[in-house]
């Protein structure tokens, strides 16, 4: 390696003029593959760089080599991201041998990407997703990569000038050569100045204990409305009829079938309260009207917004609407539609294999897949393909009802407000509530149901929950008052999720704010036993523990009773042995007389 070639290097660019080749005659890192030169750095700091020009050179004696890297302190490894086939020699040849090494040494490496990919006008992208030079070029992904496997930092340096390399470059070696100048002056305590053998040291501080996690149950949003398909004929106010025979197929409920389906909003709703499209009551064409979806269902003469009797359960019957069926691939396979519709309308792999082992003909599944399409206002496109299922997740399938007056048959009547609600939703998703509409309470005959010892926008937030799943209190004692409505109700996964949120909104204070801000963990603690909480309190009890120097100058710390104080005594932070052994250390400092003081 010529001086030429030196000066066009990453380290002497970065060392510049103040470098030598030619190392001091007590280095004992001579090797054949390696050009030795020094520098100082920092002043009064000798460094020793061996450089190697090829990786071809380090094939020749590998056994010398590796005695080479084992006694250096800092490892910098460079590639051009012009020459993808040096690279991968290096990732597939090189890399290897060097991960175990570097993880048994553990010294610092810097990966470092030199020049501009040939198509570049400007900086380098490095963006994962660039990939347009990928054929000839090294891409920021895979040099990335690299230095994942190797435990390197990673740097781009488009070119070797003096901003790239002073400040990039030059700022992380500089960090590196810090921590190794301060692991050296660890491993060497006799030496540093004004240290006494005598001297006392402080004592070590544990890491806080980690926090118990909160366990949340998986969503039953889909199985919840399966259900009610199944089971919820007592609150359904849609009746299906075959149309060429007359035959009851199933129930429906008008809610559910409006909010997931844009069809049957049409078909049930209508423009107008009296208005009709031509396409959903008569056959005429092609099936179409208006550009509208193919008419597969009418309704019943007569038949929509009728008052009918009792049930064959026995409870008084709403409005019912009666549909028509007039497709007859439909009518064979209407209870797997339904059951496509009530779970999201998303499982189409589901519903195109249930189809098939019914109708055995995969024409007649394709057609039938395509007039439910109609029903969910969809084009067959790539986005109805099995894979999108991203396009429409269960729980936003009724989020369009949510506190919406749109087939409602109850209000909530809370605070004074008005909160629209409709019975088989909830029914679906609250035990509590299936058991107070269905039973012979004043609650299954009156429209109207007041609440009591909730407020408006607790109530609207557990609402909100039955709809769509989601659970977002804004606050702390929002997020507590969610729980304990959801408590009252016997929603297990609502009052975990409020567990989570408080445990959240708590970790995230800072210690200054939690020391002065007005809410009280103890309290909070006494509901979370109060309402069967047993995951936050558990939690609260810890964190508690955790920061026992803020909560125990606390008034409040007082009303934790005996057995709650021994554990948080027990699981304090930090403990009462840290604490005596802190005490005599810094008795022990002020016999010494020092006027210095020590950063721990």
């Amino acid at each position: 390696m010529g001086q030429g070639q030196l000066q066009g290097g990453l380290l002497w660019s970065y060392l510049g003029h103040g470098a030598v080749a030619g190392g001091p005659e007590e280095s004992s890192l001579s090797n054949s593959a390696f050009m030795e030169y020094t520098s100082r750095v920092f002043g009064d700091v000798t460094v020793v760089v061996q450089d190697c020009p090829s990786w071809d050179l380090l094939d020749s004696d590998w056994a010398s080599v590796r005695s080479v890297l084992e006694q250096a302190d800092i490892l910098v490894i460079k590639y051009s991201v012009n020459d993808k086939l040096a690279f991968q020699q290096v990732r597939n040849g090189y890399a290897p041998r060097l991960r175990p090494l570097l993880h048994h040494w553990g010294m610092p490496v810097i990966l470092v990407a030199v020049g501009a990919r040939l198509n570049d006008e400007g900086p380098p992208c490095t963006c994962p997703l660039c990939a347009s030079d990928w054929s000839s070029c090294v891409p920021h992904s895979e040099g990335l990569q690299l230095s994942r496997d190797l435990g390197a930092t990673y740097l781009e340096l488009p070119s070797l000038n003096h901003v790239f390399v002073s400040r990039y470059f030059g700022s992380v070696l500089e960090y590196f050569m810090i921590q190794c100048l301060k692991q050296k002056a660890n491993d060497r305590p006799e030496k540093r100045r004004g240290n006494k053998l005598n001297e006392p040291r402080p004592p070590h501080l544990e890491q806080p204990a980690r926090l118990p996690p909160i366990r949340v149950e998986e969503s039953s949003f889909s199985q919840d409305l399966q259900w009610l398909l199944e089971r919820g004929v007592q609150f359904a106010d849609v009746a299906f009829y075959a149309g060429d025979s007359g035959k009851e197929l199933g129930w429906g409920h008008a809610a559910v079938l409006c909010a997931v389906s844009p069809y049957f909003r049409q078909l049930l709703l209508g423009p107008k309260a009296r208005e009709r499209p031509i396409s959903r009551c008569a056959c005429r064409g092609d099936g179409r009207g208006d550009g509208g979806p193919p008419s597969l269902l009418s309704t019943w003469d007569g038949g929509l917004g009728k008052e009918d009797g009792l049930r064959p359960d026995g409870h008084l019957a709403g409005r019912l609407s009666r549909l028509v069926v007039k497709d007859p691939l439909l009518c064979l396979c209407l209870w797997e539609t339904l059951m496509f519709l009530y779970r999201g309308a998303w499982e189409w792999e589901h519903l195109q294999e249930a189809m098939g082992e019914k109708l055995n003909n995969s024409l007649a599944v394709a057609q039938l897949m395509d007039r439910i399409r109609s029903f969910l206002g969809r084009d067959k496109g790539p986005r109805d393909t099995p894979n999108a299922r991203a396009a429409q997740l269960c729980p936003q399938s009724l989020v369009n009802l949510f506190n919406s007056p749109l087939y409602s048959d109850v209000i909530f009547m809370v605070q004074g407000n008005v909160l629209p609600a409709h019975r088989a939703v909830l029914v679906a998703r609250c035990d509590v509530m299936a058991a107070m509409f269905s039973g012979k309470y004043a609650e299954a005959r009156s429209r109207v149901v007041p609440i009591h010892g909730v407020s408006s926008d607790t109530f609207l937030s557990f609402l909100e929950y039955l709809y769509t799943d989601t659970c977002c209190p804004a606050s702390v004692l929002q997020a507590m008052a969610v729980l304990v409505c959801a408590e009252m109700y016997q929603v297990k996964r609502l009052q975990h999720l409020c567990e989570v949120c408080v445990c959240a909104y708590l970790q995230s204070m800072p210690s200054r704010e939690l020391a002065s801000t007005s809410i009280s963990v103890i309290r909070l603690l006494r509901r979370a036993k109060c309402h069967n909480a047993e995951q936050l309190y558990v939690w609260l009890l810890h964190f508690i523990a955790n920061n026992y120097l803020i909560f125990s100058h606390k008034p409040d710390f007082l009303e934790l009773s005996e057995e709650e104080r021994e554990q948080v005594e027990r699981l304090r932070w930090p403990s009462r042995g840290y604490l005596q052994e802190l005490s005599e250390y810094q008795q022990r400092r002020r016999k010494l007389k020092k006027s210095r003081c020590l950063v721990m």
